[in-house]
C-alpha cells in the first residue's frame, strides 16, 4: 500500500527561488531512497482562520507563504527503509543545505494512502 509523508511549513515570499532549488536537492535525495515521487506546492489561495489553518499551524508571518509538500513511497516498509538510510548518512544533509526556511514550525506526519490512484 502508497505510503505519504506530508509537510506544511511557511517560507519567505522573498525566498521562493531558494525554496525552489532546496527542493530539487531534498527530491533527488529522496527518490535516491526509494521514494516514487516527491510534490511541492507554493500557497496561492491559503486563507487565515480563527480557530485551525494551514497559516496558524505554522505561525506563519506576514513576509511568508505557505507551502504544502508530499513524498510518495510504495509502502510504509520503503518508507521507514528510506527515513533510516536518510538518517543514518551524514552526508544527506550536507548535500541539502541549510533548509531556507524555519524547521521549528514544519508540520509533517506520514499517511497511509486509503483512496486515490
Amino acid at each position: 500500500m502508497t505510503y505519504v509523508d506530508g509537510m506544511v511549513a511557511a517560507v519567505p515570499a522573498d525566498g521562493k527561488d531558494a525554496y525552489v532549488e532546496y527542493s530539487k536537492r531534498a527530491g533527488a535525495v529522496f527518490k535516491s531512497l526509494g521514494a516514487t515521487a516527491v510534490v511541492d506546492c507554493w500557497g496561492e489561495t491559503v486563507p487565515d482562520g480563527e480557530l485551525t489553518s494551514f497559516p496558524l499551524a505554522v505561525k506563519k508571518e506576514e513576509h511568508e507563504v505557505v507551502v504544502f509538500s508530499w513524498v510518495e513511497w510504495p509502502s510504509k516498509e520503503a518508507r521507514d527503509a528510506g527515513w533510516k538510510a536518510f538518517e543514518d548518512d551524514p552526508s544527506v544533509f550536507e548535500r541539502l543545505g541549510e533548509m531556507p526556511f524555519d524547521g521549528r514550525r514544519m508540520i509533517y506526519g506520514g499517511f497511509e494512502r486509503i483512496v486515490g490512484p
